[in-house]
């Protein structure tokens, strides 16, 4: 089989400075240094400037949900190959090295749970296990979330990051645009809610099915959200940008955005908003 020359994504890469690598407990904004427990007991937020580090899917869950009751569901949805594909590798070597490095078997974990004692469905997504796209398997998992929802009466609960559509499954992974938006029609028609929360980055295609049609639509301080990143944008358009281009606080300017929640007050803000759209009589 031929292979493709995807090597462009070598090309124009800064070389890293000596000594510029930055530790991760480092923050980028600020340049204070934490240890680990510190940053754990912050929600790995920096005190100091506000900056929020990434967290992954099952650290997210545990900020979010009630201690002990979030039970995952669709575990067995996987990825396959269906292309073949290869750029510098293959595929299957990027998934497998995917899943050693997060311990997770795609990018989105689904579930439900219990949030201030109020039940409901839960999708994260996890922008370490390849960059958060979005290839067939996060679009079933996300699928099945809308409709387990809709099954029991709850809202939906969702947590964005990612890069946008999965490349290595070619139209494949573009069909799951129209396939979540479907979901969360489904969702809406039974009567429920979908709460979306984007991250850093919610960019792409992710941006432009399901993350963008929340009932309520909330982000976090200074996450990207858009279409294409500024660099992109300013390269094709050869326009200087706002320097809050594309961040939540621009999104929010113009209407985007319904609410910018820091993280210690994330889980509250949902809370509230799961009880005024909860259908139980308390």
């Amino acid at each position: 089989m031929a292979r493709i020359d995807v090597s462009i994504e070598q090309k124009d890469r800064a070389e890293p400075q000596p000594g510029a690598k930055r530790h991760p407990n480092t923050c980028p904004s600020c340049g204070s240094h934490y240890r680990d427990e510190e940053l754990e007991r912050e929600l790995y937020v920096c005190p100091q400037c506000g900056h929020h580090f990434p967290v992954g899917a099952r650290v997210r869950i545990e900020q979010l949900t009630d201690p002990g009751s979030f039970l995952e569901e669709a575990t067995d949805v996987r990825s396959a190959d269906p292309l073949d594909f290869f750029d510098l590798r293959p595929y299957t070597e990027r998934l497998a090295e995917a899943e050693l490095a997060t311990g997770l078997g795609e990018a989105i974990v689904v579930g439900r749970a219990m949030l201030e004692e109020e039940p409901c469905e839960l999708a994260v997504m996890d922008f370490s296990f390849m960059g958060g796209s979005m290839g067939s398997a996060v679009g079933e998992k996300f699928a099945r979330a809308c409709d387990s929802a809709a099954e029991r009466g709850l809202p939906l609960v969702s947590v964005t990051a990612s890069g946008g559509a999965r490349m290595q499954e070619g139209i494949l992974s573009l069909m799951q645009l129209p396939k979540t938006v479907c979901a969360v029609s489904d969702l809406h028609d039974a009567g429920c809610a979908l709460i979306s929360v984007m991250a850093h980055p919610t960019t792409a295609g992710v941006l432009a099915s399901f993350a963008s049609l929340g009932d309520v639509i909330v982000a976090e301080p200074g996450a990207l959200l858009s279409f294409t990143g500024p660099r992109v944008v300013q390269q094709t358009t050869r326009e200087k940008l706002p320097d809050d281009f594309g961040l939540a606080e621009s999104n929010f300017r113009f209407g985007h955005l319904d609410a910018i929640v820091t993280r210690h007050e994330l889980k509250p803000y949902v809370g509230r908003l799961l009880r005024l759209f909860s259908k139980n009589d308390h």
